[in-house]
């Protein structure tokens, strides 16, 4: 092959690639896209069903989830509040490297990690309809976010991680703050048509111990951004923490499989 043809194909192959590289560390604004943008016909059925898949969870899906929570008790508004791990964006980030699995994971991969931890359940199928679903009303969430970019708000707001948390004070936090909705033993508010008004966060019907949220300073990033409820930004970044540490310690379920997680021996001091 000579030359120009070699030059060629390595422009072609840079330029193949430039589109994910030149955008890895560009912000994209969170903009939410209109329902009425929602297509017709199969496709926004799917993307309707799988809305509605992940925010009536434990009824709509009950062999795969375990306690009583909801995939938005922490992904709020069905996705779209920033801080609060939105998936606005998600189908262009994934694959995605994750150091807990130490290996690209695919977006699939990321849900059914939630469903094994932080819903205490099964994986879905990943040809299933509802995973389909899933992936169609996180593809519309998506609509008009560049590959490659991050969007305003992803995952959740950082917290310090070299505050010392304070237990004691996260216990009288709790009382003040927490109790009157998620309850005096941390057992959440029941719905009486079924499931919770205001979910657990600690006990057999919440979170596992492999959860994200079981982890205190990730834990004390959602408090911060976005609790009390209606009132994100009230406590501070030390209240945030206290709370978060007092929480993720009480009883909740296992999950064997944490074993495995951070083979490459990343683990974070917060790892349960």
């Amino acid at each position: 092959m000579n030359r120009t043809k070699l030059g060629v194909l390595a422009f072609v192959a840079m330029a193949a690639c430039a589109p994910f590289v030149s955008h890895a560390e560009k912000t994209v604004p969170l903009v939410v896209p209109d329902e009425a943008s929602i297509p017709t016909g199969p496709v926004g059925d799917a993307v309707r069903r799988g809305k509605q898949l992940l925010t009536d969870t434990h009824k709509q899906l009950p062999k795969n989830v375990g306690n009583g929570l909801n995939c938005t008790n922490c992904h709020l508004n069905g996705g779209t509040t920033a801080y609060a791990s939105p998936w606005v964006g998600l189908s262009g980030a994934f694959p995605e490297y994750r150091s807990r699995s130490g290996k690209l994971i695919s977006l699939q991969e990321r849900v059914n990690d939630c469903f094994q931890r932080s819903m205490n359940g099964k994986p879905l199928a990943f040809d299933s309809v509802e995973m389909n679903a899933i992936m169609a009303y996180m593809k519309w969430l998506s609509s008009g976010v560049p590959v490659g970019t991050n969007v305003t708000g992803r995952g959740f707001e950082k917290i310090d991680t070299a505050l010392v948390p304070n237990r004691e004070h996260g216990k009288a936090v709790y009382a003040a703050q927490c109790a009157s909705c998620h309850g005096a033993d941390g057992q959440g508010m029941k719905n009486p048509q079924g499931g919770y008004v205001f979910p657990p966060v600690w006990g057999k019907d919440s979170f596992n111990i492999g959860a994200g949220m079981a982890r205190m300073y990730t834990a004390a990033a959602f408090v911060k951004h976005n609790m009390p409820l209606g009132q994100g930004g009230t406590l501070s970044a030390q209240d945030a923490l206290d709370v978060a540490a007092y929480f993720t310690a009480q009883p909740r379920p296992d999950y064997a499989a944490r074993a495995n997680d951070w083979p490459k021996g990343d683990k974070p001091k917060d790892a349960r």
